[in-house]
């Protein structure tokens, strides 16, 4: 089975800070880093890490090689990304020392895909899945023409916006959202998170834990999180994306592959860094 990934790319410039900076505040920055990021890329990176086969769709700007050669070295396949005019997305963010981040994003490339790059979807076969978050072009295009070959369909709905998950989500088979964009899409669409039109929906509680909805068997799968020490909190979210859906792919029960996606964000939460600090498989399995 292949997962393939409609998904952003970024250049993540990293600032340690000694707290989070308040409106107006000039604050000096301890330490600067650079490294592989974007939600997509986090989440091909952590499905590659997982096992599964990643086909990444995506683009980077003329300055962007160096992000598909890192990807291609994650075990990322590269051939349905292309390098454009347009700038590669960046994003600067600022980590304080309990690991807590605000980000500022510039989408770059990830807004200016072409839509002859999800040809690629047409390869696509029955138990095969599309991922898909909200930093990118194209998302109901290609979710309706991954439909159409019988994938299934993820969609991770960050950086959370209504109109963009009302527009997707009837193509959607998984939903997977954060206890905050569960409470803001209940609200904006009037239902229950349980009544939520999808068949599965995960949400992802930090430290209380996660929970799969089977909204058709009416099935509720709750698990804890691990206690770790957390160092930087950035891509957890993106780890737990990636790590689920190839579980799922592989076969995994829904509490398996809940338990697996759990245990490799907290390993991801005590490094820092984005897709160059997610842990592997083995790294997982020996948490687990």
């Amino acid at each position: 089975m292949t997962i393939y990934n409609l998904g952003s790319i970024n250049a993540d410039h990293f600032y340690a800070v000694p707290h989070l900076p308040a409106p107006g505040e000039t604050l000096a920055a301890m330490d600067v880093t650079t490294g592989l990021g974007g939600k997509g890329a986090n989440q091909s990176v952590a499905a590659a890490r997982a096992g599964a086969d990643v086909v990444h769709i995506g683009a980077v700007g003329p300055d962007g090689g160096w992000a598909i050669d890192r990807l291609a070295q994650y075990g990322v396949q590269t051939h349905a990304i292309a390098q454009i005019d347009t700038c590669t997305g960046h994003a600067n963010i600022c980590v304080d020392p309990q690991g807590e981040n605000l980000i500022v994003l510039y989408p770059g490339a990830n807004r200016a895909l072409g839509a002859d790059q999800l040809a690629v979807l047409d390869t696509c076969n029955p138990g095969d899945w599309l991922l898909l978050q909200n930093e990118t072009n194209l998302q109901v295009q290609a979710a309706e023409r991954a439909r159409t070959q019988g994938a299934q369909v993820a969609y991770s709905a960050a950086p959370f916006d209504v109109a963009a998950v009302q527009a997707v989500l009837p193509f959607v088979d998984l939903l997977l959202l954060n206890a905050v964009e569960a409470r803001q899409l209940s609200k904006a669409l009037g239902v229950a998170v349980t009544d939520l039109p999808v068949p599965q929906i995960v949400v992802t509680k930090g430290a209380d834990g996660a929970e799969w909805i089977g909204r058709d068997t009416g099935e509720t799968v709750s698990i804890p999180a691990q206690k770790v020490a957390v160092v930087d909190t950035t891509g957890a979210g993106d780890t737990f994306a990636g790590y689920m859906v190839a579980g799922l792919s592989q076969g995994m029960t829904p509490k398996d592959a809940l338990r697996l996606a759990s245990t490799a964000a907290a390993l991801k939460v005590t490094r820092a860094g984005t897709a160059d600090a997610i842990p592997t498989r083995d790294q997982v399995a020996a948490l687990l």
